[in-house]
């Protein structure tokens, strides 16, 4: 028992370690399907785009090519045939023709009557021709039933029975023999058959080896029509590669951090157009990051001066070198405030680009709205020592934000201030055109050179560098100007002549009564709204004046 128990065990043991190599084989021999099914498969989009246009292109010649095949085919085989048994019915008509005029002037059926039949048959080679004499009853075998057939065999046994043979087609098919009746003074006096040896239709080997060669040719254009498909294909693909990957090539370069980056591809194409736009949105990405940059120092500058201002009096104060007088402290308050003005300016610029203040569409006249902003800087206008002159137009009316518009003019009026000596002139003007509302302010200033016009609405430029800052403002004013008119869709014409003063005209589009009661459907209703006018009362000249103390800065 014990012996038998060990010997169980021993099995036992033998059988698992069987067992585990089995597995540990089967898990080795597994692993190379693991890995091939882990394997990509190849498919149509995992080949290149050249590739892909390459077979499209030798696809679509392979299966014209065997459209056009299986159309000859058709054709072959419907009307090719019929030509071939045309040809093979001439040669029967031809043939009992010219025998039933020999036989007219023999009467009979001999060696000189069926002569036509000979000389057609050495003309024509590859048929068979026999000719039937109606006149006595049929017999194959007969040669006076059937005084001619090419295609009899004599047999030497007439003791057997057998007479002579022929190898014509027993009882054949319309397609397979061609037959004329030979006719003389209206009565058939016999028949000419005419068939072509080897074959079961009226097809000579000539006609069969010109079908082969058709097909062979076929086949062979086939073939080429494939090859130069699949080159041009080639040549199309890369040519439309190319630059769409010159394109990827300038779009990893930006991502980089190369924003000079170009594709420099040029051309009238779709391709040609978006590498255009893609240079432009590079050269637009640029300016921004150097705009950035720049935005970034001059902000620090400009904050720069006010703060250590304020940190080098308070310091002072509280070392005890000043002392914290009403005077110190009206110095540290107007610092605050230019930062305070500062940041605002800042803080509304950004809203504008970014569109995050909502602009009011509503129907503006405009000469009464610029009567109120001139009303209200008349005071301020004069006593910078200069003049004011207003000049409007009736019923100019704009759909827009009055709001914006009275900001951007009042920044215009505050510019012009700033920049025009005293005893100086301004002049606000409000003009119609055609299509578009214009507000001009003209100073007699310092004037604008050129290049100082292409300047004039970036952040923190200012014309004369030589003043002080808090004489030059905050140079942010015009930049919002030009921001606030952008949302008006329209634009702003800058004019100047150094030492001779500048004019800064805003265009915006009229109000069209028309054309926006087409927009919304409602004719008439939109021609009824009433355009908004400055209230010239107290409580608003007020208001006016303390919002434009705060632009004057800007």
């Amino acid at each position: 028992m014990m012996m038998s128990s060990r010997s169980d065990a021993a099995k036992r043991a033998a059988s698992a370690v069987s067992e585990k190599k089995t597995a540990e084989k089967g898990g080795k021999e597994g692993k190379p399907e693991d890995a091939g099914a882990r394997r990509k498969k190849i498919g149509w989009s995992s080949l290149s785009y050249t590739a892909r246009v390459t077979l499209a292109f030798a696809l679509i010649a392979a299966m014209t090519a065997l459209v056009a095949i299986g159309v000859v085919s058709f054709v072959w085989e419907q009307h090719f045939q019929t030509y071939t048994r045309d040809n093979m019915e001439s040669v029967a008509t031809i043939t009992a023709e010219q025998i039933a005029d020999r036989y007219e002037e023999s009467g009979r059926f001999d060696g000189e009557t069926v002569l036509p039949a000979r000389t057609m048959l050495a003309m024509t080679p590859g048929i068979g021709i026999r000719v039937v004499n109606n006149t006595v009853p049929y017999d194959a075998d007969s040669t006076t039933s059937v005084p001619f057939d090419s295609t009899r065999i004599a047999s030497k046994s007439s003791q057997s029975g057998l007479g002579n043979t022929s190898l014509a087609p027993k009882n054949p098919s319309p397609d397979q023999m061609a037959t004329a009746t030979i006719e003389v003074d209206g009565q058939a006096v016999g028949s000419v058959n005419v068939w072509v040896l080897g074959s079961d239709t009226l097809l000579r080997s000539a006609d069969e080896e010109f079908r082969n060669n058709s097909y062979q040719a076929m086949a062979i254009a086939t073939v080429v029509a494939i090859v130069l498909a699949s080159c041009c294909g080639f040549l199309f693909a890369r040519g439309l590669v190319n630059p769409i990957n010159r394109i990827t090539k300038t779009a990893k370069e930006i991502k980089e951090g190369n924003l000079s980056a170009r594709t420099e591809l040029r051309g009238d194409d779709e391709i040609a157009e978006l590498g255009k736009t893609f240079d432009e949105m590079a050269e637009s990405v640029e300016k921004d990051r150097e705009l950035e940059r720049r935005l970034t120092t001059d902000v620090a500058h400009e904050l720069r001066t006010p703060l250590m201002a304020i940190q080098s009096t308070v310091e002072a104060m509280v070392d005890g070198v000043f002392e914290a007088d009403q005077e110190r402290l009206e110095t540290v308050n107007s610092e605050v405030q230019r930062l305070g003005r500062l940041v605002s300016a800042l803080l509304s610029l950004s809203r504008l680009e970014n569109r995050s203040t909502p602009m009011k569409e509503e129907v503006v006249d405009v000469g009464e709205l610029i009567s109120s902003i001139v009303a209200t800087h008349e005071a301020f206008v004069a006593d910078s020592g200069l003049t004011l002159t207003y000049e409007m137009e009736k019923n100019v009316l704009v759909k827009g934000d009055a709001d914006m518009i009275r900001q951007a003019t009042a920044n215009l009026i505050s510019n012009a201030v700033r920049y025009t000596p005293e005893g100086g002139h301004i002049t606000v003007k409000v003009s119609r055109g055609d299509i578009m509302a214009a507000i001009s302010v003209r100073d007699t200033g310092i004037g604008l050179t050129p290049e100082e016009c292409k300047m004039v609405f970036s952040r923190f430029w200012r014309a004369d560098a030589g003043r002080a800052r808090a004489s030059g403002g905050l140079g942010i004013g015009l930049a919002v100007v030009k921001e606030i008119v952008d949302r008006h869709r329209g634009w702003v014409q800058v004019e100047g002549k150094k030492d001779e003063g500048a004019c800064f005209t805003i265009h915006i589009p009229l109000f069209d009564p028309e054309a926006e009661a087409r927009q919304n459907g409602k004719p008439g209703r939109t021609g009824r709204q009433k355009p908004i006018k400055a209230k010239e009362n107290k409580s608003k000249k007020s208001r006016d004046r303390r919002r434009d103390s705060h632009e004057h800065e800007g």
